[in-house]
């Protein structure tokens, strides 16, 4: 993902607390495939949920999204689900490291109130901006060696083109 290009997506509005096996129930962790995964994202909080996914969409939380156990499969389902962007006030530590090694972008805001499911709004990694309906959300950047993480498409092709160059 170019983080140079504004996003487009539609909101998916959670709470705080969304842990892993909300994001990805235990029961499925013996599959391996990642488009397999991602018919079961979000399968936890409601089983319709996958469903109802689009490529482009985007998830707003609250507080401390991703606790619970460091499976890497939350990252994965959501990632190959066509989500493209989570926008949460907070997030577990290793859910943060598992998404940007999966190369799915994470921002650190708090735009629950200030947005509503349905919505389309824009993520401007280069300006630093969440348009909403109201305005703009100011967010901290993301540090240069996350962001080519990211451009990269994750962490295992990050590493690989280094070596090759």
């Amino acid at each position: 993902m170019k983080l140079n290009q504004v996003i487009r997506g539609r909101v998916w509005k959670l709470g705080d607390d969304v842990n892993t096996d909300l994001i990805y129930p235990g029961k499925y962790l013996p599959i391996i495939d990642a488009q397999e995964m991602a018919l079961h994202a979000l399968e936890g909080i409601d089983t319709g949920f996958p469903q109802r996914i689009r490529s482009g969409d985007i998830l707003v939380a609250g507080s401390n999204f991703g606790c619970g156990s460091s499976r890497e499969q939350a990252a994965t389902c959501l990632k190959f689900a066509g989500i493209v962007c989570i926008i949460a006030k907070s997030f577990s530590r290793i859910f943060f490291r598992n998404a940007i090694n999966q190369g799915l972008p994470l921002i650190q805001a708090d735009v629950v109130d200030r947005t509503s499911e349905g919505e389309e709004i824009t993520v401007d990694f280069g300006t630093g901006k969440i348009g909403v309906k109201d305005g703009e959300i100011p967010f901290p950047p993301l540090p240069d060696f996350l962001r080519g993480i990211l451009e990269d498409g994750g962490l295992i092709p990050h590493i690989k083109k280094r070596m090759a160059g």
